[in-house]
């Protein structure tokens, strides 16, 4: 619990005026810079807002509270030093989306997909699809970073917004990650409660599942009343993609391979590279086209093309205007804006816990905890608020379970709540703020502003009121010493 021991180290009394300035800046900051850039916000003023709050909050707790700068230099250190593992697996997925979509990989799942998948069942089948991925692998970003990238083809084709086929994906994903035994988080939600494993994800299923069936009937529901594209149109996207790559079956043994990676439960870190270099291989046999186009002519010129693949924008000409944008990769350089607003987030979260900010407002919200349903909705409230805080989900999840266990023993309500209760806020919500690593990385590998796919991320949304709801009826919520099962 090497995060759970940075966060033991500062135990600096704040007061809670001074705590909240810093996110009130960042929070205006943050929304004048959406108004003005859009979508290109993370190209820079993200960042900008994020060092401009964390300068604040360093001013803050320098003059006002006495707190020294290597402490809060301390604190910035390690809070990057526990993203570096992210960093790299994004950096990987970066390489991933450039040479599945130009080995054929992912232009093939998209012309299989529109010859199997029917439309009007297409958002709720695309849910389906990546729950059950997420729940072998136990990661909603390799999901959606591989087969989620096949299925925003697929949909975009069909005609279906993409702010409604990113949620679809996106609420497929985090189910399937957050109900695996698998999952790292899930793991981590469990350790940091001091609850059994599979006694957490048994006691999730409460929430979880109601949460999930809800989505998926909207999906579906979406689904019917969407209005597809016309077969012509489909037919001619799937006649444009064979012209321009060579479509075969041979080229899905790549995912199989990353799949049987995943089985054997290598580290993610290994697999995703795993997975780039047999892509690789695919593109230089069934792709040399492709590779000449982008590599040159000359005896490097494959080398050349492979690496750009793996590192740099490519753009593919296939006459259609639409199937340009899909088919364009961006590889790992495309990642830079996504790990440098990261590294900002990083900053800003590193010194609100390093001052002792952060454990003032989680104090805060302890206040209110008086009865069930407010001990609920503050666990809730502080999940999300540290992941607006600390930009990160792990560090949102360990701070949440370290603040309320000692209060959760004391009321004798079962540890098993405190979990549900940290899953259903800090691991489902990360993905849908635009500064947190998650919602950061889940944008730049869909092509979606965070903003953007937020309203249609219906499980993610649902969870935490649902768990909030539940705590109010009182549904399988037991005092430790009325426990029967």
């Amino acid at each position: 619990m090497k995060i759970a021991n940075f966060l033991s180290k500062y135990k600096i009394q704040t007061p809670i005026w001074i705590a909240i300035i810093p996110f009130v800046v960042l929070i205006t900051t943050l929304t004048l810079v959406i108004k003005c850039f859009g979508a290109d916000a993370i190209m820079g003023g993200s960042q900008i807002a994020l060092l401009f709050a964390a300068s604040v909050a360093a001013a803050l707790a320098i003059g006002l509270c006495g707190c020294k700068w290597s402490t809060l230099e301390d604190a910035i250190v390690e809070n990057i030093r526990t993203s570096a593992s992210a960093i790299i697996i994004l950096l990987l997925i970066g390489a991933i989306s450039g040479t599945w979509m130009l080995s054929g990989v992912v232009p093939s799942l998209i012309c299989y997909g529109l010859e199997v998948i029917h439309p009007k069942a297409f958002l709720g089948i695309a849910c389906i699809i990546c729950a059950l991925v997420s729940i072998v692998t136990g990661s909603s970003w390799t999901t959606i970073a591989t087969i989620g990238v096949a299925l925003m083809g697929i949909g975009q084709a069909m005609g279906f917004s993409e702010g409604w086929i990113a949620g679809a994906i996106i609420s497929g994903a985090y189910f399937g990650d957050k109900v695996s035994a698998l999952s790292d988080t899930t793991v981590l939600a469990s350790a940091a409660s001091k609850v059994p494993l599979f006694v957490h994800i048994k006691y999730m299923m409460i929430t979880t599942i109601p949460s999930f069936i809800i989505a998926l009937v909207v999906f579906f529901g979406i689904s019917i009343f969407n209005t597809p594209q016309s077969a012509a149109q489909i037919e001619h996207i799937s006649q444009t993609l064979h012209a321009t790559f060579n479509i075969s079956p041979w080229l899905l043994l790549v995912p199989l391979v990353t799949a049987l990676l995943i089985l054997k439960k290598l580290p993610a870190l290994i697999t995703l590279f795993a997975a780039t270099v047999v892509a690789c291989v695919a593109m230089l046999i069934f792709q040399p086209g492709i590779v000449d186009q982008i590599g040159g002519e000359g005896s490097l010129g494959a080398f050349k093309g492979l690496m750009t693949a793996c590192s740099s924008t490519t753009s593919i000409q296939t006459g259609d205007t639409m199937l340009n944008e899909l088919v364009a990769t961006r590889g790992m350089g495309g990642m830079m804006s996504t790990i440098w607003l990261i590294l900002c987030a990083m900053c800003f979260g590193g010194i609100m816990a390093g001052s002792g900010m952060l454990a003032a407002v989680t104090r805060l919200f302890m206040n209110f905890a008086k009865r069930t349903i407010s001990i609920v909705t503050s666990t809730i409230a502080t999940g999300i608020f540290c992941n607006l805080t600390t930009a990160d989900q792990y560090i949102s999840i360990i701070i949440t379970g370290n603040t309320f266990s000692e209060l959760y023993r004391k009321r004798g309500l079962e540890g098993r709540l405190l979990s549900r209760s940290v899953e259903d806020s800090a691991t489902v919500t990360s993905v849908l703020i635009p500064w947190n690593s998650c919602g950061m990385t889940q944008s730049t590998v869909l092509g979606v502003a965070t903003v953007t796919y937020l309203p249609y991320c219906l499980f993610n949304l649902i969870s935490p009121m649902l768990s909030i709801v539940v705590a109010a009826i009182g549904y399988k919520i037991f005092k430790t010493e009325d426990t029967n099962e």
